[in-house]
C-alpha cells in the first residue's frame, strides 16, 4: 500500500517520503489537509500538522483506509473514544475518582484505583504496545463505507516511478524556491532590512561551504570506512568540494547566485514569485514631489487567479427580480452599458482614504499624511474577498501633494490603465481572450468621496448631499421620503460643473466645485453613479455614537443607574466569540458634553448590539429615549443584512422616519447632523448599489495597519512612499504564492471518527435520519466555513414561525462526504420588544442540518438575561415566504 497527496498526484510507498513532500512542495500553503485518507483535519501551518500526526496517529499504523477504531469503558461502559489519546484521558478522570480500574492489555489482571500507580505500570509494562495488545472488547473496528477510497490504495505493482521521478528533477529548483521564500517572508512579513538579510546570506554560504567540508569530510571516511572501501584523498576532496559548494543551496546563496543580493533577490522575486514593482512618478521634479503607482494591467496573476475560479466563487451575471443580494441587482450596475452585458467583465471597487503612518497627536502630525488608493475585484462575493491580502494598492502619494497637485495629476497612471481596460480589455490567457472592464464605484468616507468626486468638501454649508439637491437647512424640517429633495441627474450635474469652472469667484454650484477625474476620463463611470454611501462612517463612527452618548446622559440623568454603574455593567458582561474581541470600551464620564461614547467602529456596533442585554432591564417599558436607541438597532440591523427585498427596503424607510420622528420629540433642541439626512437616502441607495455592507469601507480601514506597521517595525521615513509600496509588493507576492485564491470551504483542526451506535440515542437517531445510509461519523467541536467560526454552544437561526424567526443551539458539528452539516438542538422563541431580542426555551427535540438549510449563516450567541436565556440579532434575518 502506498500513500498519496491529497493536494496532487504524488504517490509514495512511504509515509516519510509523502511527509517531505509536503514540507517541500507544500510546507508554504495555509490549508495543509492530514495525510490519513479517512482524516479530514486541515491545518494553518506546518508545525500544527506534525502535532495533529503525533497526537491523533501515532497507533494507526495497524489501521486500514477507510477503517474506524472505537475504545470501550469497561466503567461506564461509554464508547465514543475514536483515538488512544482520548480513551487513556478518560480513564484517568475515573481513577482521578478513586475508582479500581483493570489493566486494559492482554494477559494482565493488574488493577488500582491510583491515577499515578496506573501511569507507572502502563510506561513500564505496556510500552510500547500496538492496538493488537488490547483486550478483547475494550477495542472495536468498523468499517466507514462512506471514506472508502479505494482508488487512493494503490498496490506496489503499479508504476509510480514517474512521478518519483519528476520529483527528483524538480528537487533543485524547489529547494531554491524554497529558501527564496522564506528570504522574501524575512524582509515582507518580519520586515527585517537587506542589511540584516546579506549578513543571514553570508553566514549561511559560509557554514554550508567553508565549515562543513571537515565535517562532511570526517562523515565520508567514516562511510567508507564502515564499508571497506578504499579511495584516494584526492577523490574525497574532490567529492567533499563537489557536495559543499554544488547543492541548490549553496549555489543561490554564492557570490554569482540567485539570492546573493538584494537586486538579484528582487529579480529572483519578480521571476518566480511573480513580484509587481511599483512605479515612481514625478509631480514636481523641482520639489522633488512623487508618488508610488502599483500598474493594474501588470496584475494579470490576480486576474486570473480570480477570474478562472469555480462559478460559486462569483457573482452570478443574472439578478434574482425583487431581491438584492449583490451590486449586480442594483439599477447602477444595469444601467451600466459595459458591466451588464452578456459577457464575462471585470467590476472593479477603488478605495480612497488618508492615513497617518505616525502618532496623529505628535510632533510628526500631518506631516507624513498618505493617501492611498487600493482596488479590489467587486464581482467576487465580499465574504470571499475579506482577507486584506485581496485588497490590492494601486496609488501611495503624499496627502499634501493630493491637495496641492489634484486627483486628477495623481490618479492619472491608474486612469490611463483604466481607459484601457475600457477600450482594449486585459488578455487572460487561461481564458483565450480578452476581459474587458471598468470602474463600478469607488469606496470613500464623505470627505474622501466629495473630495474626488468634486463636491464641497465642507459640511456646513447649503448643499452637502452628493446624491440629491436641497439646501442644508432644510434638513431639519424635511424627510427625504416625502420628495422634498430631488435627486441629481446627470445633464444637470454637468450644467453645474461648468457653471463652476467657468465662475472662479463661484465657490460652488449647488455644491458642485469641479469635474470628477473619474468621470473626465472614464467612458462608464459617473459620479453620481459611482460614489455609494458608507455605512461605518455614517452609521457606526457618526449617528450611533452620537445618539448613545444623548440617549445615555437621559437615562443616568434619571437615575436608572450612574455612570459608574453602567461602566461596571460593561465590564462584567460575560461577552463570547466575537462579541468578546469586539468588546465595548467604558463610556466617558463626561460623554454629555463630549457627545460621543467614544469607542470605534467595532465597539460602538457590539455596544449598541447587547446593550438590551446589559442595561435593558434597568430601564422601564416605554421609556422614549430607549426607544430611540432600539430603532436605530433595529435600522442597523436592517442596513448591514446582506440581502434585501422590496418589502425589507420599504420597512427600513419607515423605521428611519419613525426614528427621525422619536429622536426629535426627545431632543427638540438638538440639531439633525447631516449623517441623519445621508441615512434617509439609503432605501433608495440600496435600489442603486444593492446591499451597502459589501460596498462599506470596514476592511479597506483595516489595511493601513499594514502599512502603520512597517512604519514601526522600520523606523525607516526615507522615501516612504517607495519604501510602504515596495513592502505591500513583497507581502502580496509572498501570500500569492502561499495561500489559496479564497478561504478553504471546510477547515477542521480537531476530528473524532466514531460509529455511529456509540452516540447518544437521540443524535444517533437524528443522523439516521438525515443520512440512513451512514455508520460512521465525524464530529468536531469547532469548524471554520469560508472564514466564519462554528463552536459547540452557538446559536444559529433555521425556519420561522409568525414571521419571525426560529433558533437551534449547536450541540455537535459532523462531516458527512466532505460537507459540513450540524446536529441541532430546536428552541422555543419568544420576542420581548423591550430588550429587542428572543427568550429561548430548549424543545428537546434533536435534528441534523445541513449549512444552506440555515435562514442565516451567521452564528449567534446567547445569554442570561434575568432568569431567561436570550439571543440577539447582529443583522437582518431574511425569511422567504
Amino acid at each position: 500500500m502506498r500513500w498519496l497527496c491529497k493536494i496532487c498526484s504524488f504517490v509514495t510507498s512511504r509515509k516519510t517520503e509523502l511527509l517531505k513532500h509536503y514540507r517541500l512542495r507544500h510546507g508554504h500553503s495555509q490549508s495543509l489537509p492530514c495525510l490519513y485518507t479517512n482524516c479530514l483535519c486541515s491545518f494553518k501551518t506546518w508545525s500544527a500538522l506534525k502535532s495533529h500526526l503525533s497526537r491523533q496517529h501515532a497507533t494507526d499504523q495497524s489501521v486500514r483506509p477507510g477503517e474506524v477504531l472505537s475504545f470501550k469503558c469497561e466503567i461506564c461502559n461509554s464508547c465514543s473514544f475514536s483515538t488512544e489519546k482520548n480513551y487513556f484521558e478518560h480513564l484517568g478522570i475515573h481513577l482521578k475518582k478513586h475508582e479500581t480500574l483493570v489493566c486494559v492489555f492482554e494477559k494482565c489482571n493488574f488493577s488500582t484505583n491510583v491515577y499515578g500507580t496506573f501511569a507507572s505500570h502502563r510506561s513500564r509494562k505496556h510500552n510500547p504496545h500496538s492496538l493488537e495488545d488490547f483486550r478483547t472488547g475494550i477495542l472495536q473496528k468498523y468499517v466507514d463505507q462512506a471514506n472508502t477510497q479505494d482508488d487512493v490504495v494503490v498496490h506496489e505493482e503499479e508504476n509510480s516511478c514517474e512521478c518519483l521521478e519528476d520529483e527528483s528533477e524538480e528537487l533543485e529548483n524547489v529547494m531554491v524556491q524554497k529558501i527564496g521564500h522564506h528570504l522574501l517572508k524575512l524582509e515582507s512579513i518580519f520586515n527585517v532590512s537587506n542589511k540584516c538579510i546579506n549578513e543571514v546570506v553570508e553566514e549561511l554560504q559560509f557554514i554550508s561551504c567553508s565549515v562543513s567540508s571537515p565535517v562532511i569530510r570526517d562523515i565520508v571516511n567514516s562511510c567508507l570506512k564502515k564499508h571497506d572501501c578504499v579511495v584516494d584523498d584526492s577523490v574525497i576532496s574532490d567529492l567533499v568540494k563537489e557536495v559543499c559548494e554544488s547543492n541548490p543551496i549553496s549555489s543561490a546563496l554564492k557570490a554569482d547566485g540567485h539570492l546573493a543580493t538584494p537586486y538579484k533577490r528582487r529579480e529572483f522575486f519578480k521571476k518566480t514569485f511573480s513580484l509587481i514593482e511599483p512605479v515612481e512618478y514625478i509631480l514636481d521634479a523641482k520639489d522633488g514631489r512623487t508618488f508610488q503607482y502599483v500598474p493594474i494591467l501588470q496584475s494579470r496573476g490576480i486576474f486570473r487567479r480570480k477570474l478562472s475560479s469555480p462559478p460559486k466563487l462569483l457573482y452570478s451575471q443574472t439578478t434574482c427580480g425583487s431581491q438584492y443580494e449583490s451590486f449586480r441587482d442594483g439599477t447602477h450596475f444595469k444601467e451600466n452599458e459595459c458591466l451588464s452585458t452578456d459577457e464575462l467583465t471585470v467590476s472593479l471597487l477603488l478605495y480612497v482614504d488618508d492615513f497617518e503612518v505616525c502618532n496623529p497627536l505628535g510632533t510628526s502630525r500631518k506631516k507624513h499624511k498618505i493617501t492611498a488608493v487600493y482596488w479590489v475585484l467587486a464581482d467576487v462575493p465580499s465574504q470571499f474577498r475579506s482577507t486584506l491580502t485581496s485588497i490590492y494598492l494601486a496609488i501611495l502619494c503624499k496627502a499634501a501633494d493630493v491637495k496641492r497637485y489634484g486627483y486628477g495629476a495623481v490618479l492619472e497612471p491608474l486612469l490611463k490603465d483604466l481607459v484601457k481596460l475600457e477600450e482594449e480589455g486585459l488578455f487572460i490567457p487561461v481564458l483565450g481572450k480578452s476581459i474587458k472592464g471598468t470602474v463600478f464605484g469607488v469606496a470613500a468616507d464623505n470627505l474622501g468621496a466629495h473630495s474626488i468626486g468634486g463636491f464641497v468638501e465642507s459640511f456646513s454649508g447649503s448643499h452637502i448631499c452628493r446624491f440629491y439637491l436641497g439646501k442644508h437647512s432644510d434638513f431639519q424640517e424635511k424627510e427625504v421620503r416625502t420628495g422634498a429633495f430631488q435627486p441629481r441627474t446627470k445633464q444637470e450635474h454637468s450644467i453645474h460643473v461648468q457653471t463652476a469652472l467657468e465662475n472662479p469667484n463661484l465657490p460652488h454650484c449647488f455644491g458642485v466645485k469641479k469635474q470628477c477625474a473619474l468621470t473626465e476620463k472614464l467612458k462608464y463611470f459617473h459620479v453620481l453613479s459611482g460614489y455609494p454611501p458608507d455605512l461605518l462612517h455614517d452609521l457606526f463612527e457618526g449617528i450611533e455614537p452620537l445618539e448613545l452618548a444623548l440617549c445615555l446622559n437621559i437615562l443616568i440623568k434619571k437615575k436608572y443607574f450612574t455612570v459608574f454603574e453602567l461602566n461596571n455593567l460593561i465590564r462584567q458582561f460575560p461577552y463570547k466569540w466575537s462579541d468578546k474581541t469586539n468588546c465595548p470600551q467604558s463610556v466617558p464620564l463626561n460623554l454629555a458634553t463630549r457627545r460621543t461614547v467614544g469607542g470605534n467602529a467595532h465597539e460602538n456596533w457590539c455596544l449598541l448590539h447587547l446593550l438590551p442585554f446589559i442595561i435593558g432591564t434597568n430601564i422601564p417599558v416605554g421609556e422614549p429615549s430607549w426607544q430611540v436607541l432600539m430603532d436605530l438597532k433595529d435600522i442597523v440591523e436592517l442596513v448591514v443584512s446582506p440581502l434585501h427585498t422590496e418589502e425589507t427596503i420599504w420597512y427600513l424607510d419607515a423605521k428611519i422616519s419613525e426614528h427621525r420622528r422619536r429622536f426629535l420629540e426627545v431632543f427638540p433642541q438638538e440639531k439633525l447632523i447631516p449623517k441623519h439626512h445621508f441615512l434617509e437616502h439609503y432605501p433608495q441607495l440600496i435600489k442603486a448599489f444593492g446591499p451597502l455592507v459589501a460596498l462599506w469601507t470596514m476592511r479597506f480601514e483595516a489595511k493601513h495597519s499594514f502599512f502603520k506597521r512597517v512604519v514601526r517595525q522600520t523606523n525607516n521615513f526615507r522615501n516612504i512612499l517607495q519604501s510602504l509600496a515596495v513592502k505591500h509588493q513583497l507581502m502580496l507576492a509572498y501570500h500569492l504564492y502561499s495561500t489559496d485564491v479564497v478561504k478553504p470551504a471546510l477547515s477542521v483542526t480537531k476530528l473524532s471518527t466514531v460509529a455511529l451506535e456509540v452516540l447518544k440515542e437521540d443524535i444517533q437517531e437524528a443522523v439516521q435520519r438525515k443520512f440512513p445510509d451512514e455508520t460512521c461519523v465525524h464530529l468536531a467541536n469547532t469548524v471554520s466555513s469560508y472564514g466564519t467560526d462554528y463552536l459547540v454552544g452557538m446559536i444559529l437561526a433555521h425556519g420561522s414561525t409568525g414571521g419571525l424567526p426560529d433558533f437551534v443551539e449547536l450541540l455537535l458539528m459532523i462531516i458527512v462526504h466532505g460537507k459540513l452539516a450540524f446536529v441541532v438542538k430546536c428552541q422555543n422563541a419568544w420576542y420581548n420588544e423591550h430588550l429587542r431580542g428572543f427568550e429561548l426555551d430548549s424543545t428537546g427535540n434533536v435534528q441534523v442540518l445541513e449549512q444552506q438549510e440555515l435562514s442565516d449563516i451567521y452564528p449567534l450567541a446567547a445569554y442570561t438575561v434575568g432568569q431567561n436565556r436570550m439571543v440577539t440579532l447582529k443583522r437582518h434575518i431574511f425569511l422567504p415566504y
